[in-house]
């Protein structure tokens, strides 16, 4: 197809602009590479599907962690666009190179989404590559997402929409530890926004709060048109997150993004490596049903809609599901919600095992990773990471080194 026959997506903020004057409730869908071939021809009728099921307003398509997924986040989210989505392509400014130059890398990738129709990008620093814990600046490349929205404008003009995260407990980054004396002596809304994981309480302070509100302040003025927020689970902290930006001049669409509960595992994984809070009877009741798959899913559908009651009675116009490329807990809320009807009963999940992300091999200390020594294939925890992405793991009784790529996650 040529260029010029390609008919390009409209831009987000004007659907959010006119979807909000007619007061129905819309939602958004957020989709991962996964690893395998199979992976992503399932997740190609997946998208499909949803999209007409749930007639979502756009569809993101992230970008993996240093910059792993560049071409196949590239080509799934020209699909989506290609098969009657508004895409939002999410771009990172992390490990991305060309010829050894991450400027080049980042235009080259700009302008194919360009001359593929999309118009709608997400504006990240991103994650640290597979293996790495720190993130760091490429040699001559972007430091922050700021600077990535200044590029899009300067070169791009106002060819693409773009949005940006916003972090209504505060950057993981920028979260601290606290002692028992710290704890003691928090104001109110650090206590709105602190968390509790293994019996240390982790907050971002005030101060550090204000430095966050500062910078998603300048992300909005150097030309992002909307925010799309961390996930949460207390819908308290995303309505006085929404009012602080307003005190602070944000005057733009807050778009809430939703973790949908899909299994007790990968919730404690991702609240506590997010340093996420979690309200106490749901901390209670996901461990009440740790052994029970389905009552977790059930459930993650009913705490799920009654988050999303909470946020459509605030003001709330559309909501973000990260749906961890699964419909079922997704279609339970919507049916609950009543934007659509008994979709939780045609849901397929049957490919569940194949919808696993590209670079979800990495492990992180905790995890259960397998590998083989001698003729066996063993299993143990890990203890640390490396810097360059080797895991250290106990094997009767001594510590050893894995070297990255010698092992793997048990999923």
């Amino acid at each position: 197809m040529a260029a010029q026959d390609i008919k390009p997506d409209p831009k987000i903020i004007d659907l959010l602009k006119k979807e909000s004057e007619s007061k129905i409730a819309h939602v958004s869908l957020e989709y991962f590479p996964p690893r395998t071939e199979q992976g992503v021809k399932n997740l190609h009728a997946r998208m499909d599907r949803m999209l007409a099921n749930t007639k979502c307003l756009y569809t993101d398509m992230t970008w993996g962690a240093g910059g792993s997924t560049a071409d196949l986040s590239l080509d799934l989210a020209l699909h989506a666009h290609n098969h009657g989505h508004v895409s939002n392509m999410h771009l990172t400014c992390t490990n991305m190179e060309k010829d050894g130059d991450p400027i080049a890398a980042v235009h080259d990738a700009l302008q194919k989404a360009y001359d593929g129709g999309i118009r709608n990008i997400v504006a990240l620093r991103g994650d640290p590559p597979e293996g790495e814990k720190e993130w760091t600046a490429a040699d001559g490349g972007f430091s922050c997402a700021l600077d990535l929205v200044k590029y899009i404008r300067d070169k791009f003009g106002d060819d693409f929409g773009i949005s940006v995260a916003g972090y209504p407990e505060g950057h993981p980054n920028r979260i601290s530890e606290l002692s028992a004396e710290e704890v003691e002596s928090m104001s109110e809304s650090e206590k709105g926004r602190c968390c509790t994981h293994d019996g240390i309480t982790y907050v971002c302070k005030d101060e550090d709060y204000k430095k966050e509100m500062d910078y998603l302040k300048e992300k909005v003025d150097a030309g992002s048109d909307f925010i799309i927020t961390q996930m949460f689970f207390d819908a308290e902290v995303f309505k006085t997150f929404v009012k602080d930006c307003r005190k602070w001049g944000i005057n733009c669409p807050v778009v809430p993004g939703l973790m949908c509960i899909n299994a007790y595992p990968g919730f404690k994984k991702m609240t506590k490596f997010c340093k996420t809070r979690v309200p106490k009877p749901l901390e209670e009741k996901m461990d009440s049903m740790k052994d029970d798959p389905d009552a977790v899913k059930k459930f993650g559908v009913e705490f799920g809609a009654e988050v999303c009651r909470s946020l459509l009675d605030s003001g709330v116009d559309i909501l973000h599901f990260y749906t961890l490329n699964l419909e079922k807990v997704v279609y339970g809320i919507t049916d609950e919600l009543g934007i659509t009807s008994n979709l939780i009963e045609k849901s397929n999940e049957t490919d569940a095992k194949d919808m696993v992300a590209v670079g979800s091999r990495w492990a992180r200390t905790g995890d259960t990773v397998s590998f083989t020594r001698g003729d066996s294939l063993r299993k143990s925890i890990v203890k640390s990471i490396t810097d360059g992405g080797a895991a250290i793991v106990e094997l009767d009784g001594e510590d050893i080194e894995l070297a990255k790529g010698t092992y793997e996650k048990v999923m």
